[in-house]
This record gives structure tokens, C-alpha cells and sequence, in this order.
């Protein structure tokens, strides 16, 4: 994605308007992780052909990591981002079914490459609102200009039935019309 698909956000017009804080060197890190995570999700796909039915990802625009910051009564800066938000990049890969969830997560964390960092089990133990998914916050080890870095991923792992209580959940809660 270019520079400009990160660094911009819509003014009241709708007109993208350059965020100055939260910009491509920002994201470099975390669209680098996506991207690794993204491939070692298509590795792990292919040993479960049939049972994965999508893999995405994203990364949260510089408005949403502003509205997170101030939710969390953080100052909205790149490094209280940093510091305290582990789903800057996010994947999901959705399932045909529980047990499908559990196994591609088993086979994913296999991978040497991922460090596991926190497990949030909303399929054992649903939220109130009844959202469902297994959450595991990862750390991605990256390459930028000659230094390795471990930069933390959010990986979401539902059914289809779960994805869409999730997106209608999401679409209520943080993002009404």
C-alpha cells in the first residue's frame, strides 16, 4: 500500500487530510509484520485445505489508533500507540468450524517464527455481547533498514457464523451509520 493509504484520513467533507504523527515510517513496521504473518497464514492454510475459508488483514488507520489511545486515556501519539496497542496490524482467518479454529491455531503457532504473546479465548468464554473469537496477539520478527525487530500482530481466528456476529457487532458498537 502506498504512503498515502496509511498516512491519510477524511476530514468532515470526506477529503483526506495528511496525519503528520501517524505516518508511513509509522506503519512500515507493522505492514512488514502483516505481510510475514499474512504468508505464515497461507502456510498454515495449505495444511488445512477445505477448513480455512478466508485469510485478511489490515492495518488500523491513524483514526481509529487516535479513538483507541483516547478510550484508553492515552495521549494519541506514535508512541503511546506503540507502547500499549498490540493490534495496529491485524489478521483474521475464518474457519469452517470450532474445532477447525483450534487446530489452525495449534498448526500457526508451530511456526517458530511467531512468539506468542497473550491468548484472549472469546469462544470458551464469550463476551457479554455474545462476540465470539480466539485472539492471540503475537510478536512478528521483522527486518527495517538493517535491524530485526519483534513487532506485535493481532491474529483473530472465527467461524463464519462468528465473523458475521463480529462484523454486525462491530458495525453497532464502534461504527454506527
Amino acid at each position: 500500500m502506498p504512503e498515502s493509504a496509511y498516512a491519510q484520513k477524511p476530514d468532515h467533507a470526506g477529503h483526506p487530510v495528511r496525519d503528520t504523527e501517524f505516518c508511513g515510517e509509522f506503519y512500515a513496521p507493522y505492514e512488514a509484520a502483516a505481510c510475514a504473518a499474512l504468508a505464515l497464514l497461507g502456510d498454515a492454510r495449505r495444511q488445512m485445505p477445505c477448513r480455512v475459508l478466508t485469510v485478511s488483514y489490515r492495518l488500523k488507520t491513524a483514526s481509529s489508533i487516535r479513538e483507541k489511545l483516547r478510550r484508553k486515556g492515552l495521549p494519541e501519539t506514535p508512541a503511546a500507540a506503540v507502547a500499549a496497542l498490540h493490534d495496529v496490524a491485524g489478521l483474521r482467518a475464518v474457519l469452517t468450524d470450532r474445532q477447525a479454529v483450534y487446530s489452525f491455531a495449534a498448526v500457526l503457532l508451530g511456526r517458530c517464527a511467531l512468539r506468542l504473546e497473550d491468548v484472549h479465548d472469546y469462544i470458551a468464554a464469550p463476551k457479554q455481547s455474545g462476540y465470539r473469537s480466539l485472539h492471540l496477539i503475537v510478536r512478528v520478527p521483522v527486518c527495517l533498514g538493517g535491524q530485526t525487530y519483534c513487532v506485535p500482530a493481532e491474529i483473530q481466528l472465527r467461524t463464519a457464523s462468528m465473523d458475521a456476529w463480529a462484523c454486525a457487532e462491530h458495525r453497532l458498537i464502534y461504527k454506527p451509520c
